[in-house]
């Protein structure tokens, strides 16, 4: 059992999400930065859908009541154990009675805390992740707090063994650095101008304050609708559109960006003008406020390469520490 001492500023029990009950207008919620998340858990000798802590700016500061193994992704939050620095993307060992503290991220905005057996609160609707908007999922359906006590799943005292073990530097994000988050245009991208699909991937945006689980607002030029006459069941803004599906990771474009994410809405009336590959959520999930985000256009059989390619990329990996052990 965690218990813990501060929630630090938004901190959920999250794991892969509540995939399947999309059509009823559930969202999956899940880990922001899925790559981290599996990363974290890999190192631990759990399944990538084990649930983690996922911690946003400020992490928490927890006591560990039972000997675990732990290991932390993500954002850079400068974990110590006992006041004693501990190092990231590797494999920790806890005694009980000893206290994990993060701090503030320096780079990236989201770190994950994984622990053998995975934190294991109920499930609802298929998944531990906690969906705050409606008060489900993870623990009683909120971010942490004072008191709070997560229980572990149990794990084989052969997880021990992974302490130690550590990621090759190469395959560590950099969340300082400033590539570019790879977008397909559509799905009613034909309602902005031509100029305004230029302005969209070659400005460089910045990160608001308005930025969360829900979506990412972000400041810039405006865009521009071709003109027309709205059709019956749209509103009368030209950004409205009669009502549609929203993709994780879409692009609404009430003028300026919204990028939707993990706890978004499921539909809506807003034109949708791109989104965001599967494979570059994650880093979009890292932008701190007041950072840049550049855009860049690729197809449909691009996306997927990306995504086979961080497939690959996280087996590889799994493979790696199952193989140093």
């Amino acid at each position: 059992m965690i218990e813990i001492e501060e929630g630090g500023i938004a901190s959920t029990v999250q794991d892969l999400g509540r995939t399947g009950h999309y059509h009823i207008g559930m969202p999956p919620s899940g880990a922001m930065d899925r790559y981290a998340h599996t990363v974290a858990n890999y190192l631990v000798g759990n399944d990538a859908d084990a649930a983690t802590v996922e911690m946003t700016y400020q992490g928490i500061t927890a006591t560990f009541r039972d000997d675990a193994v732990i290991a932390i992704t993500g954002a850079d939050m400068s974990p110590s154990l006992n006041g004693e620095p501990i190092d990231t993307w590797a494999t920790v060992a806890v005694d009980a009675g000893d206290e994990l503290e993060l701090a503030f991220a320096t780079e990236g905005a989201r770190a994950y805390l994984a622990v053998a057996g995975g934190i294991d609160v109920p499930e609802v609707m298929d998944s531990r992740s906690t969906y705050t908007l409606v008060g489900i999922g993870g623990h009683e359906g909120r971010g942490l707090e004072e008191g709070d006590q997560l229980p572990i799943g149990d794990a084989p005292a052969e997880r021990r063994e992974l302490v130690g073990t550590r990621i090759d530097d190469d395959d560590v994000p950099d969340y300082a650095d400033e590539d570019t988050v790879r977008i397909v245009l559509g799905l009613t991208s034909y309602r902005l101008t031509e100029e305004a699909k230029e302005t969209l991937c070659e400005s460089e945006w910045t990160v608001s304050s308005e930025a969360d689980r829900v979506g990412y607002r972000l400041e810039g030029p405006d865009l521009e609708f071709e003109e027309r006459e709205q059709p019956f069941g749209a509103g009368t803004d030209p950004s409205n559109v009669v009502d549609l599906g929203y993709p994780i990771g879409s692009i609404q474009v009430p003028q300026q960006p919204i990028v939707l994410m993990q706890d978004a809405v499921t539909g809506g009336g807003y034109a949708t003008v791109g989104t965001v590959i599967s494979a570059d959520r994650g880093l979009l999930a890292q932008r701190q406020t007041h950072k840049s985000v550049s855009f860049e256009s690729v197809d449909v059989d691009e996306a997927i390469d990306a995504r086979t390619e961080q497939t690959e990329r996280l087996e590889a990996i799994r493979a790696d520490i199952e193989g140093e052990n």
